[in-house]
């Protein structure tokens, strides 16, 4: 029976690493679905128990080392800690070749005559071993591979008695390798910060009142742990008791810390700041926000984007390709015109160097994997290479209003006063509201407790279905609900139902207190936009994309957001009509995003070219859509587009960097100014350089 394995791969740093255990893998009966990132380090295939040696057998056999990751470990591919660089194989060969190279240096200076054997020995400390890696992935089925370019070169220029210059070369390449697998493990660390912030142990409360470390891992929903000030927070939880500020911006990126008490919910990885927090553990280790950005992240590694696809095609064209030129090099100008055989070797075999892919191939997936990494510690999660992509080309995003452009929860405007004073009108409401988990109930309650007024809970309280609610207090009947349920108990006066109707015509709900059977106050309440709603819009604006508003609620409301925010809306729509909508964009020839919370929204998302899911990294908005704003800001929107377009220039810059060193070291070849060394320096150079060049938006975040 097939299973989905997934491994470790060790020594794999640029993208011909992958395509050759990608074609090895292909040629074993019974494994499929492979699938190699050379971002995350991992291998993931489809096969059965009896082939899984064989594979694993393969993998080595290219020279690369291959461990399997159980499927308990979540995340353990960006957890491992990768081994300090000058302590892998490829340093320790280097160092070999090196004092190889330093050795025969003095010998074939002090005894010429032997000066060809002393370098051709320095030469072959590196070069078996390239050599052996050719024939392996040749019998493989990658015959066209740097390594078979590699030792074609060294051995050609030996034939025409460049030795010394054969010794070179090979030093350098083997020091470019080097330099290839500390750049690769530099994007591999971005993944890995991730998995790190979560705490290794937890402060465990016993049923005695005592604490205990135990290992994070052992924690199990229902666990109540202690968090200290300045400690990580090690699992998912919602806060039992204790008010603190906690830093979130490990997970979600929002630089101010949030004050939080008890019933809110805290993420693993982040650090309280001020104070002792009792938490509650809601899920397992391996199912904390963090490991699963992490396992995303890692998966939307393996997807490659469609540039990045066209890239390796180009790359298996191109490299028999260079073979073929430097094959016709070799022997043209010599039969047609008579030139010197030995010259025009030379400048073929220089050739092959130039035309080593490896710059051209890492250009795209080592951009990708730096954008992808540099989103997810800022708390917006791209689900691959494709998706990345395509949010470049983005020109008009459709929002939801409800929890997108506002809070998604109520909140109260304004109290009047019909009787007595603004603050006894809400302390009334407020102990009518006391235990009710309403939205209006909770948005008068928190309403009271800005404004420090003590709630005493009425008595009798009951709910009237549709009506509103009802209960006693100091021997008071009180009454809050809808105006029309409160005029026909007591009949409201011409002024307070102008104050009324002017209330609704902004946008808001109002409630009336009546206090024995008279009316005492009004309390309107709406739902506001967010503080981030302007800015995330005009930042959208900035980058040339045009924001609409897709929402179920009425015309009246729509157009008060609307116009607050200053975007166009469109109301009263079901989750039909929203698909309905976009899909109508996206035949008008616009790239299309479809922002929302990931439930009602889900056909319009998927119809969509990208779906982004709003959600403080709940299940939904990480499992729902294309992309997920972990923050939940609308700001986030734009620094997603802003994020891709910069990844997309940096990889047209790395394309540029790898191709123009080649054309300028093709024509010095050729003119006979460059020769060996300074072909395979510039090759190695290009392929650091793009790398680091990579690398930089890391520190860049999409800042929109």
């Amino acid at each position: 029976m097939d299973e989905t394995l997934r491994y470790r791969v060790e020594g794999m740093d640029c993208a011909s690493c992958a395509a050759k255990i990608e074609t090895a893998l292909a040629r074993i009966d019974g494994v499929g679905d492979v699938s190699v990132s050379v971002a995350a380090g991992t291998l993931r295939l489809r096969a059965s128990q009896d082939v899984r040696g064989d594979a694993e057998a393969a993998v080595r056999a290219l020279g690369f080392g291959i461990a399997l990751i159980a499927p308990s470990d979540a995340g353990a591919a960006a957890e491992t800690t990768e081994p300090a660089w000058w302590t892998t194989p490829k340093a320790r060969l280097a160092l070999a070749s090196a004092a190889g190279l330093v050795v025969a240096a003095p010998i074939g200076l002090r005894f010429p005559e032997i000066a060809p054997v002393a370098y051709a020995l320095a030469m072959l400390i590196g070069l078996v071993p390239i050599a052996r890696r050719a024939l392996s992935a040749a019998r493989a089925g990658s015959p066209f591979t740097i390594e078979t370019l590699m030792s074609i070169a060294a051995v050609g220029a030996v034939i025409i008695g460049e030795t010394e210059e054969a010794a070179i070369v090979v030093l350098l390449f083997l020091v470019g390798e080097l330099l290839e697998g500390v750049a690769a493990g530099r994007a591999r660390a971005g993944i890995r910060a991730l998995a790190a912030l979560v705490p290794k142990t937890a402060l465990r409360a016993l049923p005695d009142g005592t604490t205990r470390t135990v290992a994070a891992d052992t924690l199990v929903p229902g666990d109540l742990i202690l968090v200290r000030p300045g400690d990580r927070i090690p699992a998912d939880g919602g806060i039992v008791a204790g008010e603190a500020a906690v830093d979130e911006a490990p997970v979600t990126g929002e630089s101010v810390p949030k004050a939080k008490g008890p019933g809110a919910g805290v993420f693993a990885g982040t650090i309280v700041t001020d104070a002792v927090l009792e938490v509650r553990v809601t899920a397992e280790p391996q199912d904390s926000t963090i490991a699963r950005v992490v396992r995303l992240v890692a998966q939307a590694q393996e997807a490659k984007a469609p540039m990045e696809r066209f890239i390796d095609r180009f790359a298996r064209v191109y490299t028999p390709a260079v073979l073929a030129v430097a094959a016709l090099v070799a022997v043209l100008p010599p039969l047609v015109v008579g030139a010197p055989w030995g010259e025009w070797v030379y400048k073929a075999l220089a050739l092959l160097l130039i035309g080593c892919p490896c710059a051209l191939v890492i250009s795209t997936p080592a951009a990708i994997a730096a954008g992808l990494a540099a989103g997810a510690r800022r708390g917006l999660l791209i689900k691959g290479g494709a998706v990345l992509e395509i949010l470049g080309r983005v020109d008009a995003v459709a929002i939801d209003k409800t929890g997108t452009l506002t809070s998604g929860r109520p909140v109260v405007t304004d109290v009047v006063a019909l009787v007595g004073t603004e603050a006894e009108v809400l302390a009334d409401a407020a102990a009518l509201e006391a235990a009710s988990s309403h939205p209006i109930a909770r948005a008068i309650l928190d309403r009271a407790h800005e404004a420090a007024i003590a709630v005493r809970p009425a008595i009798g309280v009951m709910a009237l279905g549709g009506k509103g609610v009802k209960g006693r207090l100091d021997r008071r009947a009180l009454f809050l609900g809808a105006p029309k349920a409160a005029g026909a108990i007591a009949p409201l006066d011409g002024a307070t139902r102008a104050r009324i109707a002017a209330l609704e015509g902004e946008g808001k709900t109002v409630v009336v207190l009546l206090v024995a059977e008279r009316p005492a106050g009004l309390i309107a309440v709406r739902d506001e936009p967010r503080a981030d709603a302007e800015a995330g819009l005009r930042a959208l604006e900035r980058l040339g994309v045009a924001p609409v508003m897709l929402t179920g609620d009425n015309a009246a409301t729509a157009a008060r957001v609307g116009s607050a925010l200053g975007i166009e809306a469109r109301a009263e729509l079901m989750p039909q009509d929203k698909m309905r909508i976009v899909r109508e964009m996206k035949a008008a020839g616009r790239t299309v995003a479809k922002v929302g919370d990931g439930i009602n929204d889900a056909p319009a998302l998927a119809a969509a070219d990208v779906g982004i899911a709003m959600g403080g990294g709940t299940d939904v908005a990480l499992e729902t859509g294309d992309a997920a704003a972990l923050e939940g800001r609308v700001l986030d929107v734009a620094r997603m587009i802003r994020l891709s377009r910069d990844t997309m220039a940096n990889i047209r810059q790395n394309i540029a960097v790898a191709l123009g060193l080649k054309a300028v070291l093709l024509v010095t070849t050729l003119l006979g100014i460059t020769g060996l060394w300074p072909a395979i320096l510039a090759d190695t150079g290009a392929t650091v350089l793009v790398t680091l060049n990579a690398m930089r938006l890391l520190g860049a975040g999409g800042k929109a």
